[in-house]
């Protein structure tokens, strides 16, 4: 792929995320991967997004330096590639600051499977990265924040939880490229605020029943899924 329709894909990935409402000013940044060439093309830092043009998008290669553009990076931009390198299936990620999930964060709270919405999407809860140490935090922070995310999966695919929030912070999510990101990040807020509505509603609220959540989970994911149209 050209550098050209990458950045073009990344810009197009970022400004879907300001139609749904899911940043403010300069909160939030999306990139993709394109592994055949090593590089990573991602939001500038700091632009805001009523500024932000196709050929602002910053290419980086693997290890951040960078390969193409005017402006500086996200300032996220190592969390996002320490990703990419752990991660040798995903193309692209999105983090936000949207504000039902970013509330989960904040709380410091994992978010509970409750209903169906939920588990067509993820399955179990959505993990919360714990408060980083102080001993990390005086190390790279950003490079820190991408290895806590992947410690929260040491015994969980990150394909069966396409998103996480980190306490404190905000959530991050991924998905085959930079649109599936922007998808994922969606559905994250959505299921951030309808877990916040029924926690408010019915606060000793049980998660929802192992037998449903496997059912809703894999009637659209694995090799038995049936969900949706197939190809005669």
């Amino acid at each position: 792929m050209s550098y050209k329709e990458l950045k073009r894909q990344v810009y197009e990935a970022n400004m879907e995320l300001e139609h749904r409402n899911l940043v403010t000013y300069t909160f939030g940044n999306v990139s993709q991967v394109d592994r055949q060439q090593g590089v990573v093309a991602i939001k500038p830092s700091g632009v805001p997004y009523a500024d932000l043009k196709a050929d602002d998008i910053v290419i980086v290669d693997m290890n951040n330096n960078i390969v193409e553009g005017r402006f500086n990076p996200s300032s996220d931009t190592k969390t996002h590639t320490y990703l990419y390198r752990e991660w040798g299936d995903i193309g692209g990620i999105t983090h936000t600051h949207s504000t039902y999930a970013t509330a989960w964060a904040q709380a410091q709270q994992p978010i509970p499977c409750y209903g169906t919405t939920h588990a067509d999407y993820v399955y179990g809860e959505i993990p919360c990265a714990p408060v980083m140490s102080d001993e990390r935090i005086a190390k790279d922070y950003e490079d820190e924040t991408g290895a806590q995310i992947v410690e929260c999966f040491a015994t969980r695919s990150p394909d069966e939880s396409p998103m996480i929030i980190v306490a404190g912070h905000a959530p991050f999510t991924w998905g085959k490229d930079a649109a599936k990101s922007v998808y994922h990040a969606v559905l994250l807020e959505e299921i951030a605020k309808m877990a916040y509505l029924t926690r408010t509603l019915a606060p000793s609220v049980k998660p929802l029943k192992q037998g449903l959540v496997d059912k809703h989970y894999l009637r659209k994911h694995g090799k038995n899924a049936y969900y949706g149209q197939t190809s005669s």
